[in-house]
């Protein structure tokens, strides 16, 4: 299996598909690269080159005990980065995904400007999530600290719960088969308990505020307006007033999951964000 090294010496897992201007996916929690797979075949099909990476602690990753702040998931970006010598990326941050192309670009764009030539941020936990005075509209702290209490008692017996909200699944409505969300479950309960527990305590309590200014590349908002998860007010509508020239599209009644819920349209509003970037040979 493909993979590489970080600051720290943790291994990541990455897939490297086709062959073009490169598109970094970074993937929610409590997922792993493979949830990208249905966007990324025809993206690396469309002429690009898709790489996506199992964040520290989730997929086929090393589980290391420390490094799951954003400052080092960041880092961890870069190496990928570097490592694999990208340029004119496109980076795509799908829920906490969203908080390492923030991070990443207030810490490292500025030293090596041009890797980075768009980014993308899907139902994005950017730029705050928690409910504070000056973040009324933010997720109260309660919430989360309910969530941790959940996790800590009975995994499995939480995400079974939680991913039928995050796919926006009712009495009436199944966007979703139950073989995903058995499947997303599965996924889930790959990761270590420790970073499982610390990234929901990252993307919960990180202020991304003072980042959103770094963003100097164009930059596409994507999120639903039924999203649960992460609630559209405080981070997506939020995100998109504050940087600088960033074009929101949101997705009527989506749940958080549009990666899955609503998968031809965002990868047809990806592959339309990406097709307006100049090409390589130009830059």
């Amino acid at each position: 299996m493909p993979r590489l090294t970080t600051d720290d010496g943790t291994e990541l897992y990455y897939k490297d598909w086709g062959a073009g201007r490169p598109v970094v996916l970074i993937h929610g929690w409590p997922l792993s690269a493979d949830s990208w797979d249905d966007h990324a075949l025809p993206i690396a099909d469309a002429g690009y080159r898709v790489i996506a990476y199992d964040r520290r602690g989730f997929g086929r990753s090393e589980q290391p005990f420390t490094g799951y702040d954003y400052n080092v998931l960041a880092a961890d970006l870069r190496a990928v980065l570097r490592q694999l010598d990208l340029d004119g990326a496109t980076l795509v941050g799908f829920s906490m995904g969203g908080g390492e192309v923030a991070r990443y670009m207030a810490h490292h764009h500025d030293k090596d400007p041009d890797r980075v030539a768009q980014t993308v941020l899907i139902s994005s936990v950017v730029p705050y999530m928690l409910q504070t005075a000056d973040n009324p509209k933010g997720v109260p702290e309660e919430t989360f600290a309910e969530m941790s209490k959940a996790m800590r008692e009975d995994r499995a017996a939480f995400f079974d719960d939680f991913f039928k909200t995050f796919f926006g699944v009712g009495l009436i409505q199944h966007p979703v088969s139950n073989e995903w969300l058995e499947h997303c479950r599965t996924v889930a309960m790959s990761a270590s308990l420790k970073a499982t527990l610390a990234c929901a305590g990252a993307f919960a309590t990180t202020d991304f505020r003072p980042d959103l200014r770094a963003f100097t590349v164009p930059t596409l908002v994507v999120h639903g307006t039924d999203d649960k998860t992460v609630p559209i007010e405080a981070t997506g509508r939020a995100a998109a007033r504050e940087i600088l020239g960033a074009r929101l599209i949101e997705y009527d009644g989506a749940p958080h999951g549009v990666i899955k819920t609503h998968q031809a349209r965002l990868t047809k509003d990806l592959l339309d964000f990406l097709g307006e970037a100049a090409p390589l040979a130009t830059r």
